[in-house]
């Protein structure tokens, strides 16, 4: 199986990236050798629709699996509608999130739990007030 770990760097002990669209890499790990592909993030500085760039990135991968912190609302149905199961996890190195996936802990993410850019939120987390 292909689980799809958004991160801040390349290999397996690197952070887990809590933003899926504006992620600097995805680690496509097989869950049974842990072998993995780290793959950067085209759409990691695209001006716009990064969430759907990146689910269209994630997607050509062959991913079942994709563990991140926040999915926004262009990227979620995209990746749902292909059946790839979505999870929750924000901190830790990828390798802990892979093990937390593995023995259960991890929760679904059912829906978008992001505002993408629509909701005003800039990475840096000031927030931009739309007139």
């Amino acid at each position: 199986m292909k689980i799809c770990v958004t991160a801040t760097a390349e290999g397996l002990e690197s952070s887990v990236d809590p933003h899926f669209g504006r992620c600097v890499y995805f680690l496509i790990v097989d869950d049974g050798s842990m072998d993995f592909e780290s793959v950067p993030n085209e759409s990691f500085s695209a001006s716009g629709g990064a969430g759907i760039q990146a689910a269209q990135q994630v997607l050509n991968k062959g991913i079942d699996v994709l563990i991140t912190g926040s999915l926004g609302p262009n990227a979620f149905p995209l990746i749902s509608s292909e059946n790839i199961e979505i999870y929750e996890c924000a901190t830790g190195s990828v390798s802990e999130a892979i093990a937390s996936y593995k023995n259960g802990s991890l929760g679904r993410i059912e829906a978008s739990n992001s505002p993408g850019k629509q909701g005003g939120k800039q990475r840096n987390g000031s927030s931009q007030k739309n007139n």
